[in-house]
Protein backbone atom coordinates (compact mmCIF):
# COMPACT_ATOMS: atom_id res chain seq x y z
CA UNK A 1 0.00 0.00 0.00
CA UNK A 2 1.38 3.37 -1.06
CA UNK A 3 1.48 6.05 1.64
CA UNK A 4 0.25 9.46 0.57
CA UNK A 5 1.94 12.60 1.74
CA UNK A 6 -0.58 14.51 3.86
CA UNK A 7 -1.05 18.31 3.77
CA UNK A 8 0.75 18.96 7.10
CA UNK A 9 3.88 17.42 5.56
CA UNK A 10 3.63 19.86 2.66
CA UNK A 11 3.27 22.67 5.21
CA UNK A 12 6.34 21.51 7.11
CA UNK A 13 8.37 21.31 3.89
CA UNK A 14 7.15 24.77 2.84
CA UNK A 15 8.24 26.22 6.19
CA UNK A 16 11.66 24.61 5.81
CA UNK A 17 12.04 25.99 2.29
CA UNK A 18 11.01 29.46 3.52
CA UNK A 19 13.65 29.32 6.25
CA UNK A 20 16.35 28.14 3.85
CA UNK A 21 15.46 30.89 1.37
CA UNK A 22 15.45 33.51 4.12
CA UNK A 23 18.83 32.55 5.54
CA UNK A 24 20.61 31.53 2.31
CA UNK A 25 19.16 34.06 -0.12
CA UNK A 26 17.25 36.84 1.67
CA UNK A 27 17.62 39.32 -1.26
CA UNK A 28 15.94 42.25 0.46
CA UNK A 29 14.32 43.06 3.79
CA UNK A 30 10.74 44.08 2.95
CA UNK A 31 9.23 44.05 6.45
CA UNK A 32 11.53 45.81 8.90
CA UNK A 33 11.65 45.19 12.61
CA UNK A 34 9.52 45.66 14.70
CA UNK A 35 6.79 45.61 12.03
CA UNK A 36 7.62 42.00 11.22
CA UNK A 37 5.99 40.98 14.51
CA UNK A 38 2.63 41.70 12.86
CA UNK A 39 3.20 38.28 11.29
CA UNK A 40 2.13 36.74 14.60
CA UNK A 41 -1.48 37.69 13.77
CA UNK A 42 -1.91 35.60 10.58
CA UNK A 43 0.23 32.84 12.09
CA UNK A 44 -2.04 32.50 15.14
CA UNK A 45 -5.19 32.98 13.04
CA UNK A 46 -4.07 30.16 10.73
CA UNK A 47 -3.44 27.85 13.69
CA UNK A 48 -6.82 28.74 15.21
CA UNK A 49 -8.68 28.10 11.95
CA UNK A 50 -7.03 24.69 11.67
CA UNK A 51 -7.92 23.78 15.24
CA UNK A 52 -11.57 24.81 14.74
CA UNK A 53 -11.75 22.92 11.43
CA UNK A 54 -10.24 19.80 12.99
CA UNK A 55 -12.66 20.02 15.92
CA UNK A 56 -15.65 20.38 13.57
CA UNK A 57 -14.62 17.32 11.55
CA UNK A 58 -14.07 15.22 14.66
CA UNK A 59 -17.41 16.36 16.14
CA UNK A 60 -19.10 15.17 12.94
CA UNK A 61 -17.24 11.83 13.15
CA UNK A 62 -15.77 12.27 9.70
CA UNK A 63 -12.21 11.98 8.45
CA UNK A 64 -9.59 14.70 8.50
CA UNK A 65 -7.46 12.88 5.92
CA UNK A 66 -8.13 14.13 2.39
CA UNK A 67 -7.62 10.72 0.80
CA UNK A 68 -10.35 9.07 2.89
CA UNK A 69 -14.05 9.29 2.12
CA UNK A 70 -16.02 11.75 4.24
CA UNK A 71 -19.05 10.40 6.07
CA UNK A 72 -20.61 13.80 6.74
CA UNK A 73 -20.71 17.10 4.86
CA UNK A 74 -19.53 19.55 7.50
CA UNK A 75 -20.95 23.04 6.92
CA UNK A 76 -20.76 24.59 10.39
CA UNK A 77 -17.99 26.27 12.40
CA UNK A 78 -15.23 27.60 10.10
CA UNK A 79 -16.77 25.65 7.23
CA UNK A 80 -19.40 28.43 7.07
CA UNK A 81 -16.94 30.82 5.45
CA UNK A 82 -14.49 28.48 3.67
CA UNK A 83 -14.99 25.10 2.04
CA UNK A 84 -11.36 24.30 2.83
CA UNK A 85 -10.46 26.16 6.01
CA UNK A 86 -7.50 23.93 6.83
CA UNK A 87 -5.72 24.90 3.61
CA UNK A 88 -6.63 28.53 4.26
CA UNK A 89 -5.16 28.16 7.74
CA UNK A 90 -1.96 26.68 6.32
CA UNK A 91 -1.58 29.61 3.92
CA UNK A 92 -2.13 32.05 6.79
CA UNK A 93 0.57 30.25 8.79
CA UNK A 94 2.97 30.63 5.86
CA UNK A 95 1.98 34.27 5.42
CA UNK A 96 2.66 34.92 9.09
CA UNK A 97 6.05 33.24 8.89
CA UNK A 98 6.97 35.23 5.77
CA UNK A 99 6.11 38.50 7.54
CA UNK A 100 8.01 37.43 10.66
CA UNK A 101 11.09 36.59 8.60
CA UNK A 102 10.79 39.94 6.84
CA UNK A 103 12.81 39.12 3.73
CA UNK A 104 11.58 38.83 0.16
CA UNK A 105 12.43 35.24 -0.84
CA UNK A 106 10.14 33.33 1.59
CA UNK A 107 7.13 34.92 -0.16
CA UNK A 108 7.88 32.81 -3.25
CA UNK A 109 6.75 29.70 -1.37
CA UNK A 110 3.21 30.89 -0.58
CA UNK A 111 1.67 30.89 -4.10
CA UNK A 112 3.47 27.64 -4.93
CA UNK A 113 2.08 26.02 -1.76
CA UNK A 114 -1.46 27.32 -2.43
CA UNK A 115 -1.33 26.02 -6.02
CA UNK A 116 -0.09 22.62 -4.83
CA UNK A 117 -2.94 22.38 -2.31
CA UNK A 118 -5.42 23.31 -5.04
CA UNK A 119 -4.16 20.75 -7.54
CA UNK A 120 -3.11 17.88 -5.28
CA UNK A 121 -5.89 18.02 -2.69
CA UNK A 122 -8.73 20.51 -3.18
CA UNK A 123 -9.77 19.50 -6.69
CA UNK A 124 -9.71 15.81 -5.72
CA UNK A 125 -11.61 16.43 -2.48
CA UNK A 126 -14.28 18.47 -4.24
CA UNK A 127 -14.88 15.71 -6.79
CA UNK A 128 -15.17 13.17 -3.95
CA UNK A 129 -17.58 15.40 -2.02
CA UNK A 130 -19.70 16.04 -5.12
CA UNK A 131 -19.95 12.31 -5.77
CA UNK A 132 -20.78 11.50 -2.16
CA UNK A 133 -23.15 14.35 -1.23
CA UNK A 134 -24.61 15.36 -4.62
CA UNK A 135 -27.20 18.13 -4.31
CA UNK A 136 -26.19 18.96 -0.72
CA UNK A 137 -22.64 19.59 -1.91
CA UNK A 138 -23.80 21.73 -4.83
CA UNK A 139 -25.90 23.94 -2.52
CA UNK A 140 -23.01 24.29 -0.09
CA UNK A 141 -20.59 25.01 -2.94
CA UNK A 142 -22.81 27.85 -4.22
CA UNK A 143 -23.10 29.35 -0.74
CA UNK A 144 -19.51 29.09 0.56
CA UNK A 145 -16.30 30.16 -1.20
CA UNK A 146 -13.50 27.68 -1.80
CA UNK A 147 -10.76 29.53 0.08
CA UNK A 148 -12.29 32.64 1.69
Amino acid sequence: MKRKILPPSYLFIAILVMLVLHFALPLSRIVPMPWNFIGIIPLLLGIAINLFADKALHAANTTVKPSQESTTLVTNSVYCFSRHPMYLGFVLVLLGIAVLLGSLTPWIVIPIFATLMEVVFIQVEERMLAGKFGEGWLKYKKKVRRWF
